[in-house]
């Protein structure tokens, strides 16, 4: 069976990381899969695709020129005959489902994020029939999409969308007399909630005493607000903030850290925060998404409430006190995203679906 799996753009971050797991699975069981964007944006995703086995095919067009895209779309599954369209955010989902009736084949979309635009959130509830499987990348989101867009339980499949890797390299234990390093991947974007970091690291620096463990604190990532972060940054003294861009190697990044910080206003699933915990690394993450159903015990982190800067200068505070019990804390999440987010339970999940798929396209034809 072949997949057409579209998604928006090879911009590089969370929703194009898992992609080449995403697409090993199905594989395994039993489809072929093609991957296409309907744009390029930055381009970042491309290496990392590449890296994994997938040459995607990227349409030379741009983010508003719709009907372009949906001929492309349409186009290239016929090119190619597949059997199924697989989409991935609001833009591919309604280009897809349009090219998905059009050729008559079967569409499988994905819901990523626990919130949306409330113009996507519309559309996609009036064209939720549209699609004839949908997939929540985790249980948060599964139960929000039931809601959100009236989606009926037995079309509604969870995958969750991270398969941990034993293998994956680890963090070095923070030891005595360095500097402890809090570090942070994502976008830089109003959504990832890092002028609310840099709030929680102002009221911290201004604490009458301040924390015993000299530390710095790295942001990896680009985007609208890197500018205004700075500045704010600048403003307040943080001289420990470093934007250090795009990381190209995202476990690689980790691997320097003794902290990990997710201070999220909105999110899905987050893969960003589970690779932290993967590597080894103790977190401290936001009410949102599947964060908290993951850090489920003081044991692996701290969860803060969405735009707490006093909650979240407080867990830094907490963290920075007990370094020495850092290491431990990042082997308990290891552990519990190894456990949660097994590889044979990624499969399982994955194989599921194609089944399910198997039999719509049959009934089709």
């Amino acid at each position: 069976m072949r997949i057409l799996y579209v998604i928006n753009s090879m911009e590089g971050g969370g929703a194009q990381t898992p992609l080449p797991k995403i697409v090993e699975a199905l594989a395994r069981a039993g489809a072929e899969v093609r991957v296409i964007a309907l744009t390029r944006r930055n381009g970042h995703a491309i290496e990392r695709l590449r890296a994994g086995g997938i040459e995607p095919v990227v349409r030379e067009g741009g983010e508003t020129d719709h009907l372009a895209a949906y001929r492309w779309l349409r186009d290239q599954a016929r090119g190619w005959a597949a059997d199924a369209i697989w989409t991935s955010l609001t833009r591919a989902t309604l280009l897809g489902q349009i090219a998905g009736r059009s050729l008559g084949i079967p569409v499988v979309s994905w819901q990523h994020n626990a919130f949306l635009k409330p113009w996507n959130e519309r559309l996609l509830r009036w064209r939720a029939g549209a699609s004839d499987i949908w997939v929540a990348d985790s249980s948060q989101v599964a139960a929000i999409t039931v809601e959100r867009l009236g989606i009926a339980e037995d079309r509604l499949f969870t995958w969750s969308i991270f398969a941990a890797d034993r293998d994956a390299p680890q963090a070095r234990p923070w030891r005595t007399g360095e500097t402890l390093q809090i570090g942070s991947l994502g976008r830089l974007h109003p959504n990832k909630g890092y002028d609310i970091l840099i709030e929680a690291l102002a009221i911290l620096n201004a604490h009458a005493k301040p924390p015993a463990t000299p530390y710095r604190v790295t942001i990896a990532g680009e985007g609208v607000d890197e500018a205004g972060l700075r500045q704010s940054a600048r403003e307040r003294g943080l001289d420990m903030v470093d934007f250090v861009g795009f990381a190209k190697d995202g476990a690689e990044y980790l691997t320097g850290l003794h902290l990990y910080v997710q201070p999220s206003r909105r999110e899905g699933f987050c893969i960003a925060a589970h690779e932290a915990m993967q590597a080894g690394l103790p977190v401290i993450v936001s009410c949102t998404g599947e964060m908290p159903f993951t850090v489920d015990t003081p044991a692996t982190g701290r969860v803060v409430e969405v735009g707490d800067a006093q909650a979240l200068a407080a867990a830094l505070r907490d963290m920075l006190q007990r370094p020495g019990e850092l290491a431990a804390m990042g082997h308990a999440a290891r552990e519990r995203v190894l456990e949660k987010f097994s590889q044979e339970r990624f499969a399982a999940s994955g194989a599921q679906i194609v089944r399910c798929l198997e039999e719509l396209v049959s009934r089709r034809r």
